[in-house]
């Protein structure tokens, strides 16, 4: 289908087909030749065409219209491969993607991504999946889309259903001090000093399984959280630093801990200045599997309900704080937790304040435990009647 005839323009030009319809060219400002996808039914509409495009070029808003030809899939996983992410959290980013994001838009270019296909696809991610795993992929898709859009591969991200990336968890459970010691009893000798520090240190369970002998002091009752060392779902042990840079911290502990901390060290810890402070009944770092495990029995032979996990010991640990005096700044050093909002609060939170905390937790441990002994048994009420 050859050309009837053509029209010359100051910007682009218009040529008519023999079968009626207009087409429209023109050069971009590297002098590259682009011609419209589609044909037009009259000459203005072509050259209106030209018009926009020409406004775009002036304005610096002009695409390429072949910029966003790109594979998805390949994209994503070249997104997940230049942050630099940590270990759980690429582990995390690639589960998404495989199960969640793939499946739908692997096979279609950048442009191809519509906002419609958007809420389509949330829409049977939510019928198929937990609220949650929706909130996460759709973030995890939203951050793809915002930095393609950011070089300048499509126009614009196509992810802008409102509140769709934010998760609504059910309040997090806390368990008493008679449910700690009791899940410290059940779990038995060997991992009872780790509930405690999940409780009462608050430390996540990957930097419980990174702890040093020689983090740890007796004198003064504290233990240094340096390291971390998640363990990822093909069992491998991913060391390195804490989840954030407040996550390095010392740790003051109650001295109700100090018999505890002793016997354990004495009993359990990995021999040598840099022995790990946790490791199985084989003498090897503990497996979360091996340990989960452990734990679901203990929880419940404790009588907690299924749904709390052992990273609710944390949320017990900061609810005790407060409860002892402690502040939100100061549950919050204690914890390791990190915000922008919260960077100069930390440190008006010192080693002194710290050493007030872990006072007055004690305080509380020791009062409820005694409680609990001066409470009568039935035995004792049967024999007074």
């Amino acid at each position: 289908m050859g050309n009837k005839k053509g029209t010359r323009r100051r910007f682009g030009a218009v040529r008519q087909y023999r079968s009626g319809r207009w087409t429209a060219s023109y050069l971009d400002k590297g002098g590259q030749e682009h011609r419209a996808l589609e044909t037009f039914e009259t000459k203005s509409a072509a050259e209106v065409w030209l018009s926009q495009i020409e406004a775009d070029l002036t304005r610096g808003d002009w695409r390429d219209p072949n910029a966003g030809a790109v594979n998805f899939e390949g994209y994503a996983l070249g997104w997940v491969d230049e942050r630099g992410l940590s270990a759980t959290t690429e582990e995390l980013y690639r589960r998404l993607l495989r199960l969640h994001i793939l499946p739908t838009f692997g096979g279609l270019d950048l442009d191809e991504i519509t906002a419609p296909r958007v809420r389509t696809w949330r829409a049977e991610r939510r019928k198929a999946t937990g609220e949650t795993t929706v909130a996460k992929s759709y973030r995890l898709l939203k951050a793809i889309m915002e930095t393609a859009a950011d070089d300048e591969l499509i126009r614009r991200n196509p992810c802008r259903i409102r509140g769709a990336g934010k998760e609504s968890s059910a309040e997090r459970q806390i368990a008493t001090v008679d449910q700690v010691d009791a899940l410290a009893d059940a779990l038995g000798p060997r991992w009872r000093l780790m509930v405690f520090l999940g409780a009462y240190g608050p430390m996540r369970p990957e930097e419980l399984a990174e702890l040093r002998r020689n983090d740890v002091d007796l004198d003064a009752m504290t233990v240094r959280v340096r390291m971390a060392a998640p363990e990822l779902t093909t069992g491998r042990r991913a060391e390195g630093p804490t989840k954030s840079d407040a996550g390095k911290r010392v740790v003051v502990l109650p001295a109700f801990l100090s018999v505890d901390l002793q016997r354990h060290l004495a009993w359990y810890a990995e021999k040598g200045p840099d022995g790990l402070l946790f490791v199985g009944e084989r003498g090897k770092p503990f497996r979360r599997s091996t340990f989960g495990r452990k734990w679901r029995k203990a929880r419940g032979t404790v009588g907690l309900p299924a749904g709390f996990r052992f990273y609710d010991l944390r949320h017990t640990g900061h609810t005790l704080a407060t409860r002892s005096g402690a502040t939100l700044k100061d549950t919050m050093v204690r914890a390791g937790q990190s915000s922008e909002r919260a960077a100069l609060i930390y440190q008006h939170s010192d080693l002194d304040r710290q050493q007030e905390v872990a006072s007055g937790l004690d305080q509380l441990v020791r009062a409820a435990r005694q409680k609990g002994r001066d409470r009568p048994s039935g035995a004792d009420l049967v024999r007074d009647a």
